[in-house]
């Protein structure tokens, strides 16, 4: 394994408690981020040629999504391969989905390093691209913050409002916590490393709050 595929399952918090290395994943996350970005892009592009770009462009949010990536971080035994500190084990962070799908992200950043990018793209076509099928049948394509909308004008003759309740962290890792608001009535909260990502947790906490009561 080279030392960049080693280095993608390195999570910061080990880097207190270990000599071996320097540097976390963190590097290698933001390079395979742009890398699923664009063969997941050239996949559906190539695929379906009679989508429009809203179309592709909601399909790749939700082949890429957190959870997804997760899912195939298990799959392909990460949990068990990342370095992380005993705080943060002890926590769950072997199953914390932002930290599995952070390192698979890595992993394809390191991948694309040590390989190139057809065995990035063949990595995704095994794992990923399957699922672009049944995401279209199912409309899961459709952001949880679009369905919300949809539904709250439909049922209570309003439209969801985000509230920021906290953000906590330093700029390159910021954490937002966000509540939705329909109406005089206060529903689910979320959290993301953005603002977007925040109200797109409180949509999807909050569509299953109101569709499941």
């Amino acid at each position: 394994m080279t030392d960049s595929l080693q280095n993608a399952f390195v999570h910061r918090s080990y880097l207190n408690e270990s000599t071996k290395f320097t540097e976390s994943n963190e590097r290698l996350e933001y390079l395979g981020d742009a890398v699923l970005e664009l063969a997941t892009s050239d996949f559906l592009y190539k695929t379906y040629p009679d989508y429009q770009e809203g179309m592709l462009t909601n399909i790749r949010a939700a082949l890429v999504r957190t959870e997804s990536l997760a899912e195939i971080a298990k799959k392909l035994d990460f949990p068990t391969k990342i370095l992380m500190s005993k705080g943060e084990e002890a926590t769950g962070g072997r199953s914390n989905p932002s930290i599995l799908a952070d390192a698979f992200e890595a992993y394809l950043g390191a991948l694309y390093l040590s390989e190139g990018f057809s065995a990035c793209e063949k990595l995704l076509q095994e794992h990923l691209f399957s699922r672009t099928a049944t995401i279209i049948q199912d409309g899961a394509y459709k952001d949880n913050k679009s369905l919300l909308q949809e539904i709250a004008q439909a049922r209570y003759k309003a439209t969801p409002i985000y509230n920021l309740l906290s953000e906590e962290g330093p700029d390159h890792d910021k954490q937002f916590r966000m509540q939705v608001k329909i109406g005089d009535a206060t529903y689910a909260e979320g959290e993301g490393k953005s603002k977007q990502s925040a109200q797109e947790s409180a949509a999807k906490n909050t569509l299953e709050m109101i569709t499941h009561s």
